[in-house]
């Protein structure tokens, strides 16, 4: 996953191996939330 943080109030989410397969575009406080998230629970198996 690439992730572009660059620009203000949006994060901009693509795969690496699919470039041309479209970009997701998320409001930045949402990717705040879900960074912080992903960060208390930790990697999960």
């Amino acid at each position: 996953m690439e992730v572009a943080d660059n620009l203000p109030g949006v994060v901009l989410v693509r795969g690496t191996k699919d470039r041309d397969g479209g970009t997701l575009h998320v409001a930045a406080a949402s990717w705040q939330s879900f960074v912080d998230l992903a960060k208390r629970l930790g990697p999960t198996v």
